[in-house]
Protein backbone atom coordinates (compact mmCIF):
# COMPACT_ATOMS: atom_id res chain seq x y z
CA UNK A 1 0.00 0.00 0.00
CA UNK A 2 1.34 3.51 -1.02
CA UNK A 3 1.44 6.25 1.70
CA UNK A 4 1.64 9.05 -0.66
CA UNK A 5 -1.25 11.61 -0.42
CA UNK A 6 -4.39 10.34 -2.16
CA UNK A 7 -4.91 12.25 -5.65
CA UNK A 8 -8.11 14.18 -5.98
CA UNK A 9 -9.29 15.74 -8.80
CA UNK A 10 -8.93 20.01 -9.66
CA UNK A 11 -12.70 20.48 -10.08
CA UNK A 12 -16.05 19.37 -9.34
CA UNK A 13 -16.35 18.93 -13.02
CA UNK A 14 -13.31 16.64 -13.61
CA UNK A 15 -15.42 14.30 -11.36
CA UNK A 16 -18.84 14.87 -13.06
CA UNK A 17 -16.89 14.35 -16.39
CA UNK A 18 -14.90 11.61 -15.82
CA UNK A 19 -17.48 9.55 -13.76
CA UNK A 20 -20.23 10.48 -16.86
CA UNK A 21 -17.43 9.42 -19.51
CA UNK A 22 -16.70 5.84 -17.76
CA UNK A 23 -20.42 5.41 -18.00
CA UNK A 24 -21.15 6.85 -21.81
CA UNK A 25 -20.15 4.36 -23.70
CA UNK A 26 -20.59 1.54 -26.92
CA UNK A 27 -23.55 0.77 -24.88
CA UNK A 28 -25.24 4.39 -25.13
CA UNK A 29 -24.28 4.84 -28.88
CA UNK A 30 -24.16 1.37 -30.30
CA UNK A 31 -26.58 -1.24 -28.04
CA UNK A 32 -28.86 1.74 -27.07
CA UNK A 33 -30.26 2.99 -30.26
CA UNK A 34 -30.63 -0.62 -32.23
CA UNK A 35 -32.16 -2.26 -28.83
CA UNK A 36 -34.88 1.03 -28.85
CA UNK A 37 -35.40 0.53 -32.48
CA UNK A 38 -35.92 -4.15 -31.93
CA UNK A 39 -38.69 -3.31 -28.84
CA UNK A 40 -40.68 -0.28 -30.36
CA UNK A 41 -38.99 2.98 -29.75
CA UNK A 42 -40.45 5.68 -26.74
CA UNK A 43 -42.08 2.87 -24.77
CA UNK A 44 -38.86 0.94 -24.51
CA UNK A 45 -37.24 4.59 -23.80
CA UNK A 46 -39.92 5.39 -20.70
CA UNK A 47 -39.68 2.08 -19.57
CA UNK A 48 -35.69 1.74 -20.10
CA UNK A 49 -35.65 6.03 -17.50
CA UNK A 50 -37.54 4.46 -14.72
CA UNK A 51 -35.66 0.90 -14.55
CA UNK A 52 -32.42 3.54 -14.21
CA UNK A 53 -33.90 5.70 -11.52
CA UNK A 54 -35.26 3.07 -9.68
CA UNK A 55 -32.16 0.44 -9.67
CA UNK A 56 -28.73 1.75 -11.52
CA UNK A 57 -28.62 5.06 -9.96
CA UNK A 58 -29.21 4.23 -6.26
CA UNK A 59 -26.49 1.52 -6.78
CA UNK A 60 -24.59 4.48 -8.34
CA UNK A 61 -24.72 6.01 -4.90
CA UNK A 62 -23.43 3.12 -3.23
CA UNK A 63 -20.07 2.64 -5.16
CA UNK A 64 -19.25 6.03 -4.75
CA UNK A 65 -20.31 5.93 -1.13
CA UNK A 66 -17.84 3.18 -0.97
CA UNK A 67 -14.90 4.92 -2.76
CA UNK A 68 -15.47 7.83 -1.05
CA UNK A 69 -15.36 6.70 2.70
CA UNK A 70 -12.21 4.50 2.12
CA UNK A 71 -10.39 6.93 0.11
CA UNK A 72 -9.09 3.84 -1.71
CA UNK A 73 -9.66 1.68 -5.11
CA UNK A 74 -11.94 -1.50 -5.52
CA UNK A 75 -8.86 -3.60 -4.49
CA UNK A 76 -8.89 -2.13 -0.82
CA UNK A 77 -12.06 -0.52 -0.42
CA UNK A 78 -14.31 -3.02 1.24
CA UNK A 79 -10.86 -3.93 3.80
CA UNK A 80 -11.03 -0.66 4.74
CA UNK A 81 -14.76 -0.38 5.68
CA UNK A 82 -15.12 -3.72 7.08
CA UNK A 83 -11.95 -5.44 8.41
CA UNK A 84 -14.13 -7.64 10.84
CA UNK A 85 -15.79 -9.19 7.74
CA UNK A 86 -12.79 -10.52 5.33
CA UNK A 87 -15.15 -11.94 2.80
CA UNK A 88 -16.32 -9.03 1.04
CA UNK A 89 -12.20 -8.25 0.39
CA UNK A 90 -12.65 -11.12 -1.82
CA UNK A 91 -14.64 -9.05 -4.39
CA UNK A 92 -11.17 -6.67 -4.31
CA UNK A 93 -8.90 -9.42 -5.89
CA UNK A 94 -12.52 -10.31 -8.49
CA UNK A 95 -13.46 -6.93 -9.24
CA UNK A 96 -10.01 -6.45 -10.46
CA UNK A 97 -9.84 -8.92 -12.79
CA UNK A 98 -12.78 -7.97 -14.26
CA UNK A 99 -11.88 -4.76 -15.28
CA UNK A 100 -9.24 -6.60 -17.35
CA UNK A 101 -11.97 -8.53 -18.93
CA UNK A 102 -13.86 -5.91 -19.65
CA UNK A 103 -10.93 -4.20 -21.53
CA UNK A 104 -9.82 -7.46 -23.62
CA UNK A 105 -12.66 -7.19 -25.54
CA UNK A 106 -13.87 -3.40 -25.13
CA UNK A 107 -9.89 -1.89 -26.33
CA UNK A 108 -11.07 -3.84 -29.48
CA UNK A 109 -13.93 -2.43 -30.21
CA UNK A 110 -12.42 1.03 -29.52
CA UNK A 111 -10.25 0.14 -32.30
CA UNK A 112 -12.93 -0.24 -34.34
CA UNK A 113 -14.08 2.74 -33.96
CA UNK A 114 -10.41 4.34 -34.70
CA UNK A 115 -10.74 2.41 -37.65
CA UNK A 116 -13.69 3.81 -38.55
CA UNK A 117 -12.89 7.53 -37.98
CA UNK A 118 -9.63 7.29 -39.82
CA UNK A 119 -11.33 5.37 -43.11
CA UNK A 120 -14.34 7.85 -43.24
CA UNK A 121 -12.08 10.92 -42.78
CA UNK A 122 -9.83 9.09 -45.75
CA UNK A 123 -13.07 8.93 -47.95
CA UNK A 124 -12.67 5.10 -47.68
CA UNK A 125 -16.17 4.92 -48.02
CA UNK A 126 -16.57 7.47 -51.20
CA UNK A 127 -19.18 5.62 -53.12
CA UNK A 128 -19.75 1.88 -51.74
CA UNK A 129 -23.21 0.45 -51.98
CA UNK A 130 -24.54 -1.43 -49.08
CA UNK A 131 -22.75 -4.64 -50.19
CA UNK A 132 -18.92 -2.86 -50.29
CA UNK A 133 -19.32 -1.54 -46.83
CA UNK A 134 -20.47 -4.72 -45.63
CA UNK A 135 -17.24 -6.58 -46.96
CA UNK A 136 -15.19 -3.82 -45.92
CA UNK A 137 -15.94 -4.45 -42.37
CA UNK A 138 -15.44 -8.15 -43.17
CA UNK A 139 -12.76 -7.53 -44.46
CA UNK A 140 -11.19 -5.51 -41.13
CA UNK A 141 -12.38 -8.42 -38.82
CA UNK A 142 -10.40 -10.77 -40.93
CA UNK A 143 -7.24 -8.67 -40.95
CA UNK A 144 -5.26 -9.92 -38.07
CA UNK A 145 -2.55 -7.47 -38.33
CA UNK A 146 -4.82 -4.09 -38.88
CA UNK A 147 -6.86 -5.05 -35.71
CA UNK A 148 -4.26 -5.57 -33.42
CA UNK A 149 -2.63 -1.97 -35.07
CA UNK A 150 -5.66 -0.62 -33.74
CA UNK A 151 -6.43 -2.43 -30.68
CA UNK A 152 -2.16 -1.03 -30.33
CA UNK A 153 -3.61 2.41 -30.44
CA UNK A 154 -6.27 1.88 -28.10
CA UNK A 155 -4.29 0.48 -25.48
CA UNK A 156 -1.99 3.35 -25.64
CA UNK A 157 -4.21 6.18 -25.48
CA UNK A 158 -6.00 4.53 -22.42
CA UNK A 159 -1.92 4.12 -20.86
CA UNK A 160 -0.25 6.94 -21.76
CA UNK A 161 -3.11 9.58 -20.54
CA UNK A 162 -3.04 7.48 -17.14
CA UNK A 163 0.90 7.62 -16.87
CA UNK A 164 0.30 11.69 -17.31
CA UNK A 165 -2.00 11.64 -14.20
CA UNK A 166 -4.81 12.28 -12.48
CA UNK A 167 -5.36 15.90 -12.90
CA UNK A 168 -2.97 16.60 -15.96
CA UNK A 169 -3.83 12.95 -17.87
CA UNK A 170 -7.08 11.62 -16.93
CA UNK A 171 -9.23 14.51 -16.16
CA UNK A 172 -7.76 17.00 -18.64
CA UNK A 173 -8.18 14.48 -21.49
CA UNK A 174 -11.88 13.58 -20.44
CA UNK A 175 -12.96 17.28 -19.88
CA UNK A 176 -11.64 17.96 -23.20
CA UNK A 177 -13.26 14.76 -24.95
CA UNK A 178 -16.32 15.19 -23.14
CA UNK A 179 -17.28 18.15 -24.29
CA UNK A 180 -15.64 17.33 -28.04
CA UNK A 181 -18.25 14.49 -27.56
CA UNK A 182 -21.09 16.82 -26.76
CA UNK A 183 -20.65 19.65 -29.40
CA UNK A 184 -20.75 16.77 -32.12
CA UNK A 185 -23.55 14.86 -31.15
CA UNK A 186 -25.65 18.08 -30.78
CA UNK A 187 -24.31 19.22 -34.26
CA UNK A 188 -25.20 15.38 -35.78
CA UNK A 189 -28.17 15.47 -33.96
CA UNK A 190 -29.44 18.62 -35.72
CA UNK A 191 -28.23 17.55 -38.97
CA UNK A 192 -30.13 14.28 -38.67
CA UNK A 193 -33.52 15.96 -37.22
CA UNK A 194 -33.61 18.06 -40.05
CA UNK A 195 -33.78 15.87 -42.75
CA UNK A 196 -36.34 15.07 -45.96
CA UNK A 197 -38.66 12.71 -43.53
CA UNK A 198 -37.15 12.70 -40.40
CA UNK A 199 -39.94 13.55 -39.13
CA UNK A 200 -41.64 9.79 -39.23
CA UNK A 201 -38.00 8.72 -37.44
CA UNK A 202 -39.07 11.33 -34.71
CA UNK A 203 -42.58 9.76 -34.05
CA UNK A 204 -41.11 6.54 -33.92
CA UNK A 205 -39.00 7.48 -31.44
CA UNK A 206 -40.62 9.96 -29.13
CA UNK A 207 -44.51 8.86 -29.69
CA UNK A 208 -45.40 5.88 -27.16
CA UNK A 209 -47.22 3.34 -28.91
CA UNK A 210 -48.06 0.96 -25.96
CA UNK A 211 -49.30 -1.85 -28.87
CA UNK A 212 -45.36 -1.86 -29.49
CA UNK A 213 -44.82 -3.07 -26.05
CA UNK A 214 -46.57 -6.49 -27.13
CA UNK A 215 -44.82 -6.79 -30.16
CA UNK A 216 -41.91 -8.57 -28.86
CA UNK A 217 -43.37 -10.25 -25.98
CA UNK A 218 -43.94 -8.28 -22.67
CA UNK A 219 -41.58 -9.88 -20.67
CA UNK A 220 -39.02 -9.87 -23.21
CA UNK A 221 -39.30 -6.45 -23.45
CA UNK A 222 -39.15 -5.68 -19.89
CA UNK A 223 -36.06 -7.40 -19.19
CA UNK A 224 -33.84 -5.31 -21.90
CA UNK A 225 -35.01 -2.12 -20.59
CA UNK A 226 -34.18 -3.43 -17.09
CA UNK A 227 -31.02 -4.77 -18.37
CA UNK A 228 -29.73 -2.01 -20.44
CA UNK A 229 -30.81 0.51 -17.46
CA UNK A 230 -28.63 -1.81 -15.60
CA UNK A 231 -25.79 -1.74 -17.46
CA UNK A 232 -24.97 1.49 -19.03
CA UNK A 233 -23.52 2.96 -15.93
CA UNK A 234 -20.80 0.62 -15.60
CA UNK A 235 -21.50 -0.17 -11.99
CA UNK A 236 -20.21 -3.35 -10.00
CA UNK A 237 -16.74 -3.62 -10.44
CA UNK A 238 -15.19 -0.44 -9.30
CA UNK A 239 -15.21 1.87 -11.73
CA UNK A 240 -17.51 4.26 -9.94
CA UNK A 241 -15.73 3.42 -6.61
CA UNK A 242 -12.09 4.92 -7.68
CA UNK A 243 -14.02 8.23 -8.81
CA UNK A 244 -15.67 8.79 -5.30
CA UNK A 245 -12.47 8.21 -3.63
CA UNK A 246 -10.72 11.55 -5.67
CA UNK A 247 -13.53 13.69 -4.19
CA UNK A 248 -14.27 15.48 -1.46
CA UNK A 249 -16.92 15.52 1.01
CA UNK A 250 -18.93 18.85 0.26
CA UNK A 251 -21.26 17.69 -2.32
CA UNK A 252 -24.01 14.66 -1.59
CA UNK A 253 -23.51 11.98 -3.72
CA UNK A 254 -27.13 11.50 -4.40
CA UNK A 255 -27.13 15.10 -6.34
CA UNK A 256 -23.88 14.21 -7.62
CA UNK A 257 -24.99 10.84 -9.34
CA UNK A 258 -28.36 12.10 -10.51
CA UNK A 259 -26.13 14.49 -12.55
CA UNK A 260 -23.90 11.73 -14.28
CA UNK A 261 -26.93 9.75 -14.68
CA UNK A 262 -28.69 12.10 -16.54
CA UNK A 263 -25.61 13.29 -19.01
CA UNK A 264 -25.99 9.57 -19.33
CA UNK A 265 -29.01 9.32 -20.70
CA UNK A 266 -28.77 12.62 -22.57
CA UNK A 267 -26.13 11.12 -24.57
CA UNK A 268 -27.69 7.41 -25.18
CA UNK A 269 -31.43 9.87 -26.24
CA UNK A 270 -29.50 12.16 -28.14
CA UNK A 271 -27.57 9.30 -30.15
CA UNK A 272 -31.37 7.91 -30.70
CA UNK A 273 -31.90 11.45 -32.29
CA UNK A 274 -29.28 11.04 -34.96
CA UNK A 275 -29.95 7.67 -35.51
CA UNK A 276 -33.86 7.52 -36.07
CA UNK A 277 -34.44 9.88 -37.96
CA UNK A 278 -31.72 9.94 -40.43
CA UNK A 279 -32.79 6.08 -40.98
CA UNK A 280 -36.91 6.73 -41.74
CA UNK A 281 -35.47 9.65 -43.73
CA UNK A 282 -32.88 6.70 -45.59
CA UNK A 283 -35.26 3.51 -45.61
CA UNK A 284 -32.90 2.09 -43.11
CA UNK A 285 -34.73 -0.48 -40.77
CA UNK A 286 -34.04 1.28 -37.26
CA UNK A 287 -33.87 -2.83 -35.76
CA UNK A 288 -30.89 -3.68 -37.56
CA UNK A 289 -27.79 -4.70 -34.71
CA UNK A 290 -25.25 -3.68 -34.52
CA UNK A 291 -24.26 -3.59 -37.96
CA UNK A 292 -25.73 -0.47 -38.25
CA UNK A 293 -23.27 1.53 -37.05
CA UNK A 294 -20.45 -0.23 -39.49
CA UNK A 295 -22.32 -1.20 -42.05
CA UNK A 296 -25.54 0.98 -42.67
CA UNK A 297 -24.75 4.58 -41.65
CA UNK A 298 -21.59 4.63 -43.67
CA UNK A 299 -23.82 3.61 -46.56
CA UNK A 300 -26.04 6.17 -45.52
CA UNK A 301 -23.70 9.11 -45.31
CA UNK A 302 -22.63 8.44 -48.68
CA UNK A 303 -26.22 9.48 -49.66
CA UNK A 304 -25.95 12.13 -47.35
CA UNK A 305 -25.06 15.87 -48.53
CA UNK A 306 -21.54 16.57 -47.11
CA UNK A 307 -22.05 12.55 -46.20
CA UNK A 308 -17.84 12.35 -45.31
CA UNK A 309 -17.83 14.99 -43.13
CA UNK A 310 -20.71 13.55 -41.04
CA UNK A 311 -19.57 10.06 -41.47
CA UNK A 312 -16.39 11.54 -39.79
CA UNK A 313 -17.86 13.63 -37.25
CA UNK A 314 -19.85 10.43 -36.20
CA UNK A 315 -17.52 7.95 -36.07
CA UNK A 316 -14.97 10.25 -33.97
CA UNK A 317 -18.53 10.75 -31.48
CA UNK A 318 -18.24 7.09 -31.16
CA UNK A 319 -14.47 7.00 -30.65
CA UNK A 320 -14.43 9.94 -28.26
CA UNK A 321 -17.79 7.84 -26.02
CA UNK A 322 -15.74 4.50 -26.03
CA UNK A 323 -12.30 6.35 -25.41
CA UNK A 324 -13.54 7.87 -22.29
CA UNK A 325 -14.68 4.38 -21.17
CA UNK A 326 -11.21 3.35 -21.65
CA UNK A 327 -9.19 6.10 -19.49
CA UNK A 328 -11.46 5.69 -16.81
CA UNK A 329 -11.21 1.84 -16.62
CA UNK A 330 -7.61 2.07 -16.94
CA UNK A 331 -7.49 4.70 -13.72
CA UNK A 332 -9.34 2.29 -11.74
CA UNK A 333 -6.71 -0.79 -12.72
CA UNK A 334 -4.09 1.95 -12.22
CA UNK A 335 -5.65 2.90 -8.63
CA UNK A 336 -5.62 -0.78 -8.23
CA UNK A 337 -1.95 -1.37 -8.31
CA UNK A 338 -1.29 1.81 -6.58
CA UNK A 339 -3.01 1.07 -3.37
CA UNK A 340 -2.57 -2.77 -3.27
CA UNK A 341 0.86 -2.76 -4.45
CA UNK A 342 2.36 0.50 -3.61
CA UNK A 343 3.38 0.80 -7.02
CA UNK A 344 3.68 4.51 -8.79
CA UNK A 345 1.47 5.62 -11.24
CA UNK A 346 4.00 5.50 -14.15
CA UNK A 347 5.26 2.33 -13.30
CA UNK A 348 2.22 1.11 -13.24
CA UNK A 349 0.74 2.55 -16.53
CA UNK A 350 3.08 1.08 -18.09
CA UNK A 351 2.35 -2.44 -16.71
CA UNK A 352 -1.31 -1.78 -17.57
CA UNK A 353 -0.47 -0.97 -21.29
CA UNK A 354 2.05 -3.69 -21.72
CA UNK A 355 -0.36 -7.04 -20.14
CA UNK A 356 -3.60 -5.30 -21.62
CA UNK A 357 -2.46 -5.43 -24.79
CA UNK A 358 -1.11 -8.85 -24.14
CA UNK A 359 -4.29 -10.31 -22.56
CA UNK A 360 -5.97 -8.18 -25.67
CA UNK A 361 -5.13 -10.20 -28.38
CA UNK A 362 -7.36 -13.32 -28.54
CA UNK A 363 -10.25 -11.09 -28.59
CA UNK A 364 -8.86 -9.63 -32.03
CA UNK A 365 -7.93 -12.83 -32.99
CA UNK A 366 -10.70 -14.51 -32.50
CA UNK A 367 -12.34 -12.95 -35.27
CA UNK A 368 -9.45 -14.39 -38.02
CA UNK A 369 -6.82 -16.50 -37.36
CA UNK A 370 -9.01 -18.01 -33.84
CA UNK A 371 -12.19 -17.66 -35.64
CA UNK A 372 -12.90 -21.93 -34.80
CA UNK A 373 -13.08 -20.95 -31.41
CA UNK A 374 -16.33 -20.56 -30.74
CA UNK A 375 -16.99 -20.54 -26.71
CA UNK A 376 -20.64 -20.58 -26.45
CA UNK A 377 -21.64 -22.24 -29.33
CA UNK A 378 -21.39 -21.86 -33.10
CA UNK A 379 -21.49 -18.36 -34.63
CA UNK A 380 -20.07 -16.85 -31.14
CA UNK A 381 -16.36 -15.93 -30.56
CA UNK A 382 -13.87 -14.85 -28.08
CA UNK A 383 -15.31 -11.89 -27.55
CA UNK A 384 -19.10 -12.89 -26.96
CA UNK A 385 -17.32 -14.86 -24.41
CA UNK A 386 -15.48 -12.01 -22.12
CA UNK A 387 -18.56 -9.86 -23.11
CA UNK A 388 -20.80 -12.49 -21.32
CA UNK A 389 -18.11 -12.79 -18.34
CA UNK A 390 -18.81 -9.04 -17.49
CA UNK A 391 -22.17 -8.34 -18.16
CA UNK A 392 -23.77 -11.62 -17.25
CA UNK A 393 -21.78 -12.20 -14.40
CA UNK A 394 -19.48 -9.44 -12.79
CA UNK A 395 -21.54 -6.52 -12.89
CA UNK A 396 -24.92 -7.94 -11.77
CA UNK A 397 -23.08 -10.09 -9.01
CA UNK A 398 -20.80 -6.83 -8.04
CA UNK A 399 -23.70 -4.58 -8.25
CA UNK A 400 -25.62 -7.13 -5.53
CA UNK A 401 -22.38 -6.92 -3.94
CA UNK A 402 -22.37 -3.15 -3.20
CA UNK A 403 -25.55 -3.24 -2.37
CA UNK A 404 -25.72 -5.82 0.12
CA UNK A 405 -22.52 -4.31 1.59
CA UNK A 406 -24.26 -1.23 2.04
CA UNK A 407 -27.61 -2.37 3.82
CA UNK A 408 -26.26 -5.23 5.16
CA UNK A 409 -25.37 -5.01 9.30
CA UNK A 410 -22.72 -7.79 8.20
CA UNK A 411 -21.31 -5.25 5.97
CA UNK A 412 -20.44 -1.41 6.01
CA UNK A 413 -24.33 -0.45 7.23
CA UNK A 414 -27.20 1.11 6.15
CA UNK A 415 -26.84 4.00 8.87
CA UNK A 416 -22.43 4.58 7.51
CA UNK A 417 -23.64 4.48 4.35
CA UNK A 418 -26.45 6.87 4.50
CA UNK A 419 -23.99 9.45 6.69
CA UNK A 420 -21.54 9.16 3.67
CA UNK A 421 -24.18 9.35 0.97
CA UNK A 422 -25.74 12.50 2.39
CA UNK A 423 -22.58 14.65 3.95
CA UNK A 424 -22.79 17.54 2.05
CA UNK A 425 -24.68 19.80 -0.03
CA UNK A 426 -27.48 18.74 -2.82
CA UNK A 427 -30.36 15.68 -2.68
CA UNK A 428 -30.25 12.97 0.20
CA UNK A 429 -30.99 9.56 -0.71
CA UNK A 430 -34.52 8.65 -0.24
CA UNK A 431 -33.98 6.54 3.09
CA UNK A 432 -37.70 6.07 3.44
CA UNK A 433 -36.97 3.27 0.78
CA UNK A 434 -34.70 1.52 2.64
CA UNK A 435 -37.01 -1.94 3.01
CA UNK A 436 -37.25 -1.89 -0.89
CA UNK A 437 -33.38 -1.39 -0.88
CA UNK A 438 -32.91 -4.26 0.98
CA UNK A 439 -35.30 -7.17 0.25
CA UNK A 440 -36.44 -6.12 -3.32
CA UNK A 441 -33.62 -4.87 -5.50
CA UNK A 442 -31.24 -7.93 -4.64
CA UNK A 443 -34.00 -9.84 -6.57
CA UNK A 444 -34.28 -7.78 -9.04
CA UNK A 445 -30.51 -8.30 -9.68
CA UNK A 446 -30.99 -11.84 -8.76
CA UNK A 447 -33.81 -12.07 -11.82
CA UNK A 448 -31.18 -10.21 -14.19
CA UNK A 449 -28.54 -12.62 -13.58
CA UNK A 450 -31.03 -15.84 -13.82
CA UNK A 451 -32.49 -14.18 -17.36
CA UNK A 452 -29.24 -13.33 -18.61
CA UNK A 453 -27.92 -16.90 -17.92
CA UNK A 454 -31.15 -18.29 -19.41
CA UNK A 455 -30.89 -16.37 -22.73
CA UNK A 456 -27.78 -17.64 -23.18
CA UNK A 457 -27.66 -21.26 -22.44
CA UNK A 458 -31.56 -22.13 -22.30
CA UNK A 459 -32.97 -21.42 -25.38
Amino acid sequence: MSDKPRETFASRLGFIFLSAGCAIGLGNVWRFPFITGKYGGAVFVLIYILFLLILAMPIMVMEFSVGRASVQSLSRSFTVLCPEHKIWSLWGYIGWAGNYILMMFYTTVTGWMLAYTYYSAAGAFTGFDSEATGNFFNSLLASPNELIFWLAVSVLIGAVVCWAGLRKGVERITKAMMCGLLVIMIALAVRSVTLEGAEKGLKFYLYPDFDEMFSEGLGTMLYAALGQAFFTLSIGIGSMAIFGSYIEKDRSLMGESLIITGLDTFVALTAGLIIFPACFAYGINPGAGPGLIFVTLPNMFNHMPSGRIWGTLFFLFMSFAALSTVIAVFENIVACFMDRLGWPRKKSSIFLGISMFILSLPCALGFNVWSSVQPLGAGTGILDLEDFIVSNNLLPIGSMVYLLFCVSRYGWGWDKFIAEADQGKGLKFPTALRFYFTYVAPVIILVILCVGYYQTFGK
